[in-house]
């Protein structure tokens, strides 16, 4: 006995440790009214249908006891029931009770389940539109909808419990018989069975009357691609008249079946509803079928017509692609001197050669630093201001990395290694002499261009384990020439556990018995968890559906993780419905699950991005802003937990800075713009415009080409900004359909619009794959490609950039080699075309100047009538000199290339700029004291060989 109650006990402290750490939880974060408010409507629907489960079993069991025959028929049957009667006489009471609380749980289990469901009918706001077939407001499909559909469903389960023990309680004392001689029930029991049957008859009068409704947001297998809802032809001028017949046809045999209790019969009741199931039959199923077959099928474009520009227009409104504007794009240059263009492209777009989804280990290896810390697998673009200007920046933050500490423990773990430190960012359009990023912010603590900031990380996207800080012991804060820095966590994050229930609760929460009794927490110590910033905005909104990609920013002083979140609703009618997890996934999510959307539900047919969030990477705090100001979807969430979302006026524009438009949107735009780009019903029937996202031309993984971010001007726009790109082909095909890009830059007018430039279609215009292929089947390209594998390198293909310019299709690719030791890629080429013209070189501007025929704009060297050169430099034996050790430098570093040589190769690389540097020191003294006086600089003067001297790598 006693093994039994400290058992009990056991369950009961294991069950309120998990409410108490959940509710201490959302108190730290001061979010207690979302814990509240999701835990109230589920008790009080757990209570409320589970009570009324309960009580329309338990009555209809009482019910037909009270209705028993007096004397039961002296039969076999009866005889054996007798013993089953007697045994359960005792316990009649019990077994009622025990009846009666089991389906009670059960039914308020799963109706606790539809918390979401009953909240959004109670706090509905209307959207303002209606729907073109029964002219209701969206809000009657999208909130109330499913709450009648909750009800139905529990009214039907109700009612055939109901049925069922009735009929087995009537059974065991004689009120049926099966076997028996005379009537096989006995007027009391049919007419409770009655009432029973007619009421769910009468159920599904009242379901027949909401599928009316259902229609125009009930999924179609009318193009299985297209995941269609609402009403077709067949659906309008068949379904929906055979459904008003059937609800009165089932009002009808309701009524006959409650007229039994009058009658004593079931001869009416029953032939009415044999008559309700063969009209189902014959008008709900045969009927729309015969309609199909032989009305819609000869002539499906027609008829169809009218309901798919519905279609089109409900969709494009749900999914806010209604102001998408679709521009016809020749694909082509008229330019005929494309030198013209050379000084265009700086002007058209700010090329990011740096690929942040592909130099994360070069950060890891250069600015890792220490080896509990670590980057993440894809870092982000963003913008920071420079000298008043503002540059794409990839950026990432050095956080903690448990599997690289010393020694592992758990005081280790979880006390001493507690937070990353630092911000490391690089310019995104710029390499050094080695192909490694130019960093604007590196080093421990980090120094450069982002100011004075909060540096200590507790709270990021690699930090999935509790640390337990500000108590007594220590926390390691970082490492520099002087030993380790020490620091104690100073925020008000966290759960206090100098409260010894407190961290009962937590080392059972955990299973880690230690927090119990460590002497290690003391006054002031605080646990930390759920730390990634996903995870928190999720917990914090559980009505949400988060983006994938959390990015780092530096605002105000703090660092800042941005997180983009999501209101959606499958209930738009004739909006056709889309399944995030598949429409949001390309060639990242599937190498990095941590890229994949946070989805509640996942199937909707309606989206907005609401809500901005943030959470502070020191504090955790965390901040929901209102984005979408005319949301209804978040009005009513904002009605059902107030005070949770601050206003979009709350924003500083610091923090609007940095906002941008989220992927996982893009993308879903970007897949139903394949097909929804059209305007006009016959061309969508006809899928002769129908587009598709290319695969992935730089890796073989055989997924969508994610989109990237990239500040560029659109042929309509006089400026550039951050937009997000991406490409189409036909479908089936590898040439270019169209380009789009959508305008990121939040606080701007333009934000949010999308932008089509449509390419023809009598003429043919590479895609990025058939771009790849080209890039690759040259000769020349590929003998360097061969030469750059030599060994153990490895070949990585960056970001395939498209850029409009001129007409014509620009498209640019980093290429970056890890080998030769090193463990990190390094750009080592850049590829280009522009007009059937191909460049692979060492830099983008002489890969730009390659294709432009542009050479001439690079410093010349010196001519005979050049006034402003200095003398011939066999008159500067200095000079000279410097030239030759330029030639070996470069001599020595083509060597080192060709062995693979890395090490090698950058001392060569080194030298080679100290002895230019050293001739064009000389030359300008030559130069000040020579004839003319004039200054110059000999960044191609002749080498011995003949040959302009080569420049290191910019």
């Amino acid at each position: 006995m006693t093994l039994g109650v400290l058992a009990v006990l056991g369950m009961v402290f294991t069950m309120f440790a998990g409410f108490w750490t959940d509710w201490l939880w959302y108190r730290s974060v001061n979010y207690s009214s979302v814990f509240t408010t999701t835990l109230w409507t589920k008790i009080g629907l757990f209570f409320v249908f589970g009570l009324l489960m309960a009580l329309a079993v338990g009555f209809n069991i009482w019910l037909a006891h009270r209705l028993r025959p007096p004397l039961s028929a002296m039969s076999m049957e009866q005889q054996n029931l007798d013993r089953y009667r007697m045994s359960i006489a005792p316990y009649k009471k019990w077994l009622l009770l025990g009846i009666t609380a089991l389906v009670g749980l059960i039914a308020g289990a799963s109706a606790s389940g539809q918390w979401r469901t009953w909240l959004m009918w109670i706090n509905g706001v209307p959207f303002g539109q209606k729907d073109p077939q029964f002219k209701l407001d969206v809000a009657f499909y999208a909130f109330d909808l499913p709450w009648y559909r909750f009800l139905l469903g529990f009214g039907f389960a109700a009612a055939i419990l109901s049925v069922i023990a009735a009929a087995l309680t009537h059974y065991l004392y004689g009120g049926l018989r099966v076997t028996s001689p005379g009537a096989r029930a006995t007027a009391a029991a049919t007419g409770h069975l009655s009432v029973l049957i007619g009421i769910f008859v009468a159920l599904k009068a009242v379901a027949y009357w909401l599928d009316r409704y259902g229609l125009a947001v009930k999924s179609s297998d009318f193009r299985a691609t297209d995941n269609w809802t609402g009403l077709r032809y067949v659906d309008a001028n068949a379904y929906l008249p055979a459904k008003t017949i059937l609800f009165c046809i089932a009002v009808i045999c309701a009524l006959l079946f409650f007229a039994t209790i009058w009658r004593r019969t079931w001869q009416l009741p029953v032939i009415g509803f044999g008559l309700m199931v063969l009209s189902a039959i014959l008008i709900g199923g045969l009927y729309p079928a015969i309609v199909q077959k032989f009305q819609v099928q000869p002539n499906e474009q027609a008829k169809e017509a009218p309901y798919v520009e519905k279609n089109l227009e409900a969709t494009r409104k749900a999914y806010g692609i209604d102001g998408t504007k679709v521009t016809d794009y020749s694909g082509t240059s008229k330019t005929e001197d494309k030198t013209t263009l050379r000084d265009d492209v700086g002007s058209t777009a700010s090329i990011r050669i740096m690929d942040p989804n592909i130099v994360s280990p070069t950060f890891q290896q250069l600015q890792q630093i220490r080896n509990y810390y670590a980057f993440p697998n894809n870092l982000d673009v963003d913008r920071y201001a420079k000298d008043g200007k503002e540059q794409d920046t990839v950026i990432g933050l050095r956080e903690l990395n448990l599997a690289g500490i010393p020694k592992k423990n758990w005081i280790n773990n979880h006390f001493r290694y507690t937070h990353g430190f630092g911000v490391v960012a690089a310019q995104g359009t710029s390499a050094d002499a080695q192909g490694r990023p130019n960093f604007t912010e590196s080093d421990l603590p980090s120094e450069g261009d982002l100011g004075t900031y909060e540096q200590r990380i507790y709270y990021g996207e690699k930090t999935d384990t509790y640390s337990i800080v500000g108590g007594p012991q220590k926390e390691i804060d970082y490492s520099d020439d002087n030993g380790e820095k020490t620091t104690s966590y100073k925020g008000d994050s966290g759960v206090n556990l100098s409260n010894p229930v407190n961290r009962a609760a937590y080392a059972v929460a955990f299973g880690e018995p230690q927090i119990l009794y460590s002497g290690a927490i003391g006054d002031g110590s605080r646990i930390l968890y759920n730390r990634t910033p996903k995870e928190r905005v999720e917990a914090v909104a559980p009505w949400l559906t988060i983006d994938g990609d959390a990015y780092p920013a530096v605002v105000n002083g703090r660092i800042q993780w941005i997180v983009d979140a999501y209101t959606t609703t499958n209930g738009y009618p004739y909006s056709s419905r889309t399944t995030l997890g598949d429409t949001t996934a390309d060639s990242l999510t599937a190498a990095n699950d941590n890229r994949a959307v946070v989805a509640q539900q996942n199937q909707v047919n309606y989206i907005r991005n609401s809500v901005k969030a943030t959470v502070d990477a020191y504090t955790g705090e965390v901040k929901l802003y209102q984005w979408d100001t005319k949301d209804p979807v978040l009005k009513t969430w904002m009605k059902a937990f107030p005070d949770t979302v601050e206003p979009k006026g709350e924003i500083s524009k610091d923090l609007m800075d940095h906002l941008r438009y989220p992927q996982d949107l893009f993308k879903v735009q970007r897949e139903l713009l394949t097909r929804y780009h059209v305007r006009d019903a016959t061309t969508f029937l006809s899928g002769s415009e129908v587009w598709q996202v290319p695969d992935d031309p730089t890796n073989r993984s055989g997924n969508a080409v994610p989109p990237y971010y990239l500040s560029m001007k659109m042929p309509d726009q006089q400026a550039q900004s951050f937009s997000l790109t991406t490409t189409f082909t036909p479908n089936g095909r590898d040439n270019l359909s169209a380009f789009m890009a959508v305008d990121a830059e939040a606080g701007t007018s333009d934000y949010g619009r999308i932008r089509i430039l449509k390419l023809p279609t009598n003429t043919t215009v590479n895609g990025p794959k058939q771009v790849q292929s080209q890039f690759n089947s040259q000769e020349e390209i590929a003998e360097s490609i061969r030469l750059l594998r030599g060994g153990d390198s490895e070949v990585e293909y960056g970001n395939l950039l498209t850029v409009p310019l001129d007409g014509g299709l620009l498209y640019v690719e980093p290429v970056y080699v890890r080998g030769g030791g090193l463990k990190y890629p390094l750009l080592r080429k850049v590829l280009v075309t522009y007009g059937g013209q191909t460049a692979f070189e060492n830099t983008l501007d002489e890969a730009l100047n390659k294709i432009f025929g542009a050479e001439g704009q690079a410093p010349k060297p010196p001519d005979e009538g050049d006034t402003t050169t200095p003398p011939p430099t066999s008159d500067n034996p200095t000079v000279q000199q410097a030239l030759e050790d330029a030639q070996k430098a470069f001599d020595a570093g083509q060597e080192a290339l060709k062995e693979n040589d890395w090490e090698a190769y950058g001392r060569a690389q080194k030298d080679l700029e100290e002895a230019l540097q050293r001739a064009e020191d000389a030359q300008a003294q030559a130069g000040r004291g020579g004839a003319g006086g004039g200054e110059s600089k000999p960044s191609a003067s002749p080498s011995p060989s003949g040959s302009p001297s080569p420049k290191p790598s910019s």
